[in-house]
């Protein structure tokens, strides 16, 4: 190896290999003269600056100057653009030549790869305070679970669980409105999250519920086998009870599951997606439905 062949592989190393570490290189095989080159320039300054956050950088190697190193990774033709992580070749991404290829391919690669982040980081610190608002919000802390989930909003605005928190914690306070607006404000993409349909689930059920101060005049028609007495009772006690409200529901679907177009059945299923899919006592109270429909 020459003088001049140890330099470069010097300079791939400490440019390129040693970054790969930790990040995702994409490596541009190019030379000046080279026409394809200059137009696919552009397309991975631009996705890759875009991609910063997610761990991708752009690597440029000049084969005329780099020729050594262009042989050793056998390229042929330019432009060549290989990614690279932990010093590996992960992809050959020569054939994208559109943004949407290139990000359509580095999207696949990095949901495959612990490539670190400035998202990953985010998200890494994010989550203890989630957690947090979460179980503040289950001990039935409105005021203070609110709090906590206005903070971390100031540092994740647009974070799905975030927002689901803030929202959770609003309608809790009863100022449903201010819960839907804080849903409406996020991003399509963000919007489409379970935690999201949780929240709305949880909207749904607050402007559907109906807290009465003296349930003992609607329990004392609801006795009596009056099904929209018992309708209303079990919305009633849905803002506090939701054992109740259950059983309520799941009596009312026993004698008569078409009733009303199934609104019991509809009722009892949003106010498992307010509680949350993956709750013990949801699973408990599908298995009480499943028993009542298919038993």
């Amino acid at each position: 190896m020459s003088p001049q062949e140890k330099e470069a592989v010097d300079a791939f190393r400490r440019d390129v290999v040693e970054p790969s570490m930790t990040s995702l290189v994409v490596i541009d095989f190019w030379a000046e003269w080279c026409g394809p080159c200059k137009a696919l320039t552009p397309v991975l300054e631009k996705v890759t600056a875009d991609y910063t956050s997610k761990g991708v950088m752009l690597a440029k190697v000049d084969v005329d100057a780099n020729q050594f190193i262009a042989a050793q990774f056998q390229v042929r033709s330019i432009p060549t653009v290989y990614a690279m992580f932990q010093g590996q070749l992960v992809a050959d991404l020569t054939s994208a030549r559109t943004e949407s290829q290139l990000r359509t391919m580095l999207d696949q690669i990095l949901r495959q790869l612990p490539v670190q982040s400035e998202d990953s980081a985010a998200e890494a610190e994010l989550e203890p305070l989630i957690a947090m608002g979460e179980q503040i919000l289950a001990e039935g802390d409105h005021e203070r679970a609110l709090s906590v989930f206005e903070q971390i909003a100031e540092m994740a605005p647009e974070h799905p669980q975030v927002a689901a928190g803030r929202a959770r914690a609003l309608i809790g306070l009863g100022r449903a409105d201010e819960a839907e607006a804080v849903l409406a404000a996020l991003p399509e993409e963000a919007a489409k999250g379970p935690e999201i349909e949780r929240a709305r689930a949880a909207l749904a059920l607050a402007r559907e519920a109906t807290p009465v101060e003296d349930l003992s005049e609607l329990e004392a028609k609801a006795a009596t086998g009056d099904m929209e007495a018992r309708y209303e009772l079990a919305g009633a006690r849905m803002a506090s009870d939701r054992d109740a409200a259950a059983a309520t529901l799941l009596a009312m679907i026993a004698e008569d599951r078409d009733w009303n177009e199934g609104a019991a059945r509809a009722r009892l299923l949003t106010l498992f997606e307010a509680v949350g899919l993956e709750d013990p006592w949801v699973s408990a109270q599908r298995r009480k439905l499943s028993a009542i429909l298919f038993g």
